[in-house]
């Protein structure tokens, strides 16, 4: 309000010198005198028209000024919520791994972008006894270590995800057929070490996987099915295993 009073005055103030410049131009062409009254008049009704007029008019713009900073606030706020629920809507949020729809849609611009690589889809052994035998917050917590286990590998062409209940995927940019053979045994033997010991009872802990090397403009979905089916492979053979193609 302060600052709508000053800029007033100022208005006032220049409406005067405006009208006794014009006043002292004009009236002694006319044969007249700027004084007495006439000098009073000249003075005062510039003040009491432009002081009002020009409050109004700076308190009106200030109101509108202020709006529009909180509609710009408002709107930078709903911009960053947005951001964070297209983020959470991608993760899952036991693991904070991308959800099945978000991995199928970066593995798709990875295979418009040329990347090639290593997909490894992955399924722990035996979940469903362990949450029988142990409790839920158990099982949750090898889910959440598997998780951490996989988000370790994360990089610039590489991601992880929880593709649904104890099925997770990987896949490594530029990663070759046998280093993607050491990956998925580094892997399978991480979450053979998972430490789970509630109240002093051991919890075994393992994984079967299968894994496909995909090539240039290589089909998620297609890439993902075969990877499955070597992962139920690997699981007939007996668990714990991998079993890979090309």
């Amino acid at each position: 309000m302060r600052i709508v009073i000053i800029k007033s005055l100022v208005a006032g103030l220049l409406s005067v010198l405006a009208s006794l410049a014009l006043s002292f131009a004009f009236v002694p062409m006319m044969g007249g005198q700027v004084a007495g009254a006439g000098l009073v008049m000249t003075i005062v009704c510039p003040l009491a028209i432009s002081i009002p007029a020009s409050a109004l008019h700076f308190w009106q713009a200030e109101r509108i000024r202020r709006a529009e900073a909180v509609a710009s606030e408002a709107l930078r706020k709903l911009a960053i919520a947005y951001e964070e629920l297209r983020l959470q809507s991608r993760r899952d949020s036991l693991t904070g791994l991308l959800n099945r729809g978000a991995f199928l849609e970066e593995l798709g611009t990875f295979s418009r972008q040329g990347v090639t690589g290593a997909l490894i889809f992955l399924d722990l052994d035996h979940f469903k006894s362990i949450n029988d035998r142990h409790g839920h917050a158990i099982g949750d917590e090898v889910l959440r270590q598997t998780g951490q286990i996989l988000a370790a590998y994360q990089g610039q062409f590489d991601i992880a995800g929880r593709l649904g209940g104890e099925e997770f995927a990987l896949f490594q940019g530029s990663l070759t057929v046998n280093a993607m053979l050491r990956r998925c045994k580094e892997l399978r033997e991480l979450i053979e070490r998972m430490d789970l010991q509630p109240a002093g009872t051991e919890v075994p802990v393992s994984a079967s996987m299968g894994a496909i090397h995909c090539g240039t403009g290589f089909d998620p979905t297609d890439c993902l099915k075969a990877a499955d089916i070597n992962l139920y492979e690997a699981k007939a053979l007996g668990r714990n295993r991998v079993v890979s193609s090309i």
